[in-house]
């Protein structure tokens, strides 16, 4: 699996926002913190408040949280509102001996979205993967 730099941004922005303290986190702080150039990052950030994932608040003590706990947003989550719905490649068809290597690579595409579905940020915060 491939992840562009803008959904790697992305995770590390709502890993920032998973392992702060209760509050409003200004956008700076977290372009600082995780050195993701600042407009890059104010749209990573509007498109995760228009997917529902985080809030924000505008003032001088505005900025962003998650909108549900750590433990409620997965990795795939993420993924799914920056990437889009991952297309479905078509099935390999190998000649000859090679025939099982197209069920490694659909059992591969399987095992990494279930491990993207069972990861929260909780677990990426606390450095505890299940």
């Amino acid at each position: 699996m491939r992840l562009s730099a803008r959904t790697q941004y992305a995770l590390r922005a709502v890993t920032e926002l998973a392992a702060a303290p209760p509050g409003p986190v200004p956008a700076e702080k977290i372009a600082v913190a995780q050195n993701i150039p600042r407009r890059f990052l104010d749209n990573i950030l509007l498109q995760l408040r228009r997917a529902g994932l985080i809030n924000s608040q505008r003032g001088p003590d505005g900025g962003y949280w998650l909108a549900r706990p750590p433990e409620q947003i997965t990795l795939a989550d993420v993924i799914m509102v920056v990437e889009g719905n991952p297309e479905q490649s078509p099935r390999a068809d190998y000649p000859g001996v090679a025939r099982p290597l197209a069920d490694v690579w659909s059992a591969l595409r399987e095992h990494e979205e279930t491990l993207l579905s069972e990861i929260t940020f909780a677990h990426i915060a606390k450095d505890a993967l299940p």
